[in-house]
């Protein structure tokens, strides 16, 4: 069992009381709450609180797990919750959550409480908590990250929600794992984004599914993608929302590509970290139809290999059909070298298969 009360990083973890019912309804009636715990009764009430203050929690502890209010250790107010749940006693494991109020938001605290609550299971002989997110909830994956949790897979299909089911992140601290935040293998670029004044470059989200969609479904784009099948719009969608879950993951930084001038996406640019045992990447690009022709996508590359460079990765990759001269072209121009010809390495059509030349890039063969 934890304590009753924890106070650490900034935070007093403490009882739920009837004193919290107002804000315990007005916190789990937001709409960001409800998007993202959708366990939650909708509408939430006051009585939906009390139900919670006087029976749920209770409940909480009475498993074996926990049921915290998160409180302002200055005034004792209501700021959130964390919790403990799905206790295994013969497993040494427990899932944690937490949520914050609107009040509370963009202070550090879902990070601090998560940071105090799991040293506090710790030291009650937990030996491994999980924490499950939603694939598309980005800032609780930076939480876990902040807490010291590492990535381990994505469960399928294992959250249930208003609107069926979904896809859950999991993320593992064990009581051994070192303390502070864990090392990120691909961390966000500096300020956000990538920018030579000509082009720039920033993460993929859900608003540039028009683009992407568009951009993928040109034909000799669809030509080069593996395989060479055009994709639904469903799937261009769910790429944007996932990107930044897939890029805290370590998986994967996709970019896209904006005339600096305008704003415009012009393009996409994404590096797959695919070895991170031996520090190795792919970099696959494309540009749309009215933006081709001004070297941007030579630039794009050109920004790309620099930040992977400086963030630890010892050499980049890519792949080109043998008739794609113009990609060959723009890795010509970054310094990337022609290494050999894998054959039959790409599917095509039909059954049909297409030989793939390599392309390899180390650090001090990049061109200015």
């Amino acid at each position: 069992m934890t304590p009753e009360t924890i106070e650490a990083y900034g935070v007093r973890l403490r009882r739920n009381r009837l004193t919290d019912l107002a804000d315990t309804a007005a916190a789990c009636a937001d709409p960001l709450t409800q998007r993202f715990l959708p366990g939650l009764p909708d509408p939430y009430t006051e009585e939906s609180a009390r139900w919670w203050i006087t029976e749920g929690a209770p409940a909480a502890w009475a498993s074996g797990g926990a049921a915290y209010v998160i409180a302002d250790p200055a005034t004792d107010r209501l700021i959130g919750a964390a919790g403990l749940s799905h206790p295994v006693a013969e497993r040494g494991q427990a899932e944690i959550g937490y949520w914050v109020a609107p009040w509370a938001r963009g202070r550090g605290v879902a990070t601090a409480a998560t940071r105090a609550l799991a040293e506090a299971a710790f030291a009650a002989g937990t030996v491994r908590l999980e924490l499950l997110t939603q694939e598309e909830n980005g800032p609780s994956q930076r939480v876990a990250l902040a807490a010291g949790f590492r990535h381990e897979g994505v469960r399928r299909s294992a959250g249930q929600g208003r609107h069926g089911r979904h896809d859950l992140a999991v993320w593992v601290r064990l009581a051994d794992d070192p303390s502070g935040p864990t090392a990120r293998l691909l961390p966000d670029p500096p300020e956000g984004r990538l920018s030579d004044g000509v082009v720039t470059l920033r993460r993929v989200g859900p608003a540039d599914a028009d683009a992407l969609y568009r951009l993928h479904s040109l034909p000799e784009v669809v030509a080069n993608r593996v395989p060479p099948v055009a994709p639904d719009r469903a799937s261009i969608e769910r790429r944007c929302r996932l990107a930044e879950s897939r890029w805290l993951a370590g998986r994967s930084a996709d970019f896209a590509i904006l005339d600096a001038a305008t704003g415009a996406v012009a393009g996409g640019c994404a590096l797959m970290y695919d070895e991170p045992a031996t520090g190795q990447g792919m970099l696959g690009y494309s540009l749309l139809p009215e933006a081709r022709g001004r070297g941007l996508t030579t630039r794009a590359v050109r920004l790309v290999a620099g930040w992977a460079f400086d963030i630890g990765l010892a050499r980049l990759w890519a792949g080109t059909r043998a008739e794609n001269v113009a990609s060959q072209r723009v890795l010509d121009k970054v310094g990337f070298r022609r290494e050999g010809l894998l054959r039959g390495r790409l599917p095509g059509p039909d059954g049909t298969r297409y030989d793939s030349l390599i392309f390899g890039l180390l650090p001090d063969d990049r061109t200015a």
